[in-house]
Formats: C-alpha cells, sequence, structure tokens
C-alpha cells in the first residue's frame, strides 16, 4: 500500500501532473482500439507525413485531412517523426515524457530539480520516439493515392510567413482537385521572394529531407483579346 502511496504522490506532483491528462487520453484511444470502437492507426487515422496521398476535393491534406492535420503531419515530419500514424507518435511522445517526469518527481524533492526534469522530459520524448520510430516506418502501411513525384513541376501557393533552407509549407492541388500542404525549401534569392500567398513552382523532391525545392513561378496574365 505504501508502494501505491509513493507512486500515487509521484504521478500527482510538478512535472508528472502535466502529463498525466494526456496520458489518460492516450490509454483511453488505445482501449477503444483494442475493443473495436476506433479503427486502427494507418487505416483511417492520421498519418505521420509518409507519403502525400489524394483526399476528397477542396480538402487541404493528402488523406482529406484538414489544414491542422496536414501541418501536424509536416511539423512532425520536420521533427524526424514522420513516417507512421500520428496517434502512435502522440503516444509515444506522451508516454516516454511522462515516465521520465515521474522519474524526476520520484527522485527530486527540490522544486527547481523537478522544474529542470520537464525540458529533460521533452527531450527524452523526442529523442525515444525518433529512435522507435525508424523501425515502425518499414512496418505502417503505404498511403494510396497521389505519389511526392507526381508534385514535381506543379505550381504551388506558399502557406507560411516565409521560406527557407529549413523551413516553409506550399498548397498543391493534384489532378482531381485535391489539395495537399507539403514541405519546401527554397534558397538565396527564390527565398526572399517567397512569402504567404506567393506562387512557386515544386521543381525537385529531396527524399531524405522530405521536401521539395521551389522557386517564385508568375503566372502568366490572360489574353485580353481584340
Amino acid at each position: 500500500m505504501a508502494g501505491f502511496t509513493g507512486f500515487w504522490e509521484a504521478a500527482t506532483a510538478f512535472p508528472a501532473v502535466l502529463f498525466g491528462f494526456a496520458l489518460v487520453v492516450v490509454a483511453g484511444y488505445w482501449l477503444a482500439v483494442l475493443l473495436g470502437g476506433v479503427g486502427l492507426p494507418g487505416t483511417d487515422a492520421p498519418h505521420g507525413g509518409e507519403g502525400v496521398g489524394s483526399g476528397e476535393s477542396g480538402g487541404t491534406g493528402g488523406t482529406g485531412d484538414t489544414g491542422d492535420a496536414a501541418g501536424l503531419r509536416g511539423g512532425l515530419a520536420a521533427l524526424g517523426l514522420g513516417g507512421v500514424p500520428v496517434t502512435v507518435t502522440g503516444s509515444l511522445l506522451v508516454a516516454i515524457a511522462w515516465f521520465t517526469s515521474l522519474s524526476g518527481a520520484a527522485l527530486f524533492d527540490a522544486l527547481w530539480l523537478r522544474v529542470l526534469t520537464l525540458p529533460a522530459a521533452l527531450v527524452a520524448a523526442w529523442l525515444g520516439t525518433r529512435l522507435l520510430v525508424a523501425p515502425l516506418r518499414r512496418l505502417a502501411p503505404g498511403e494510396p493515392g497521389i505519389s511526392r513525384a507526381d508534385f514535381v513541376g506543379r505550381v504551388c501557393t506558399i502557406r507560411t510567413g516565409r521560406v527557407d533552407t529549413g523551413f516553409g509549407q506550399a498548397e498543391v492541388a493534384a489532378d482531381d482537385g485535391s489539395t495537399a500542404v507539403v514541405q519546401v525549401r527554397a534558397e538565396g534569392t527564390d527565398a526572399a521572394r517567397l512569402m504567404s500567398g506567393s506562387t512557386g513552382l515544386l521543381y525537385d523532391y529531396d527524399p531524405e529531407g522530405e521536401f521539395f525545392r521551389v522557386a517564385p513561378f508568375r503566372l502568366a496574365a490572360p489574353d485580353a483579346g481584340p
């Protein structure tokens, strides 16, 4: 009983309590998966940026997700956490962060040491998840629909305030009318001319960085006619 009391005190203490609610949500989700109330990740769940599938016409994500979901997938990919369903990545991040913070709450009584545990838990969650995601990518089902190569040579619209060598997103349309938010990069004068709302041309794809190289592009004005 004393052991449970000590565990409960650590779990409800700072910083473990910050991740406690998220852990309950994660546990509830996977329980629903086991009971059949929720589809398995990779079937109807948002994906983690591995591939660009076709979505419903007018959607913003490759799988018919909202723009926020597409942005989340892109953010995870930029952190090296793409390639598996977002639900899997998020579950790993929460579980590792909670366990690390729980250990800190159990080991340290001083508040300043527990405060230092919080950034340590976030770093540990990122590193641990990145290590675990790497082998899981080979098990994740591929997304049907449009491949990344299909977007090379297409015109896009920049959706971030800037584009440079390490940051940028753009929206590109497919033949079926669906749209996807993709990661883009640019250098030098090209980067200086690209901003939110600018038109760009996706001229190359980097499979290692999982981004497109983009250059400014001016659409030809329609003929005024006689």
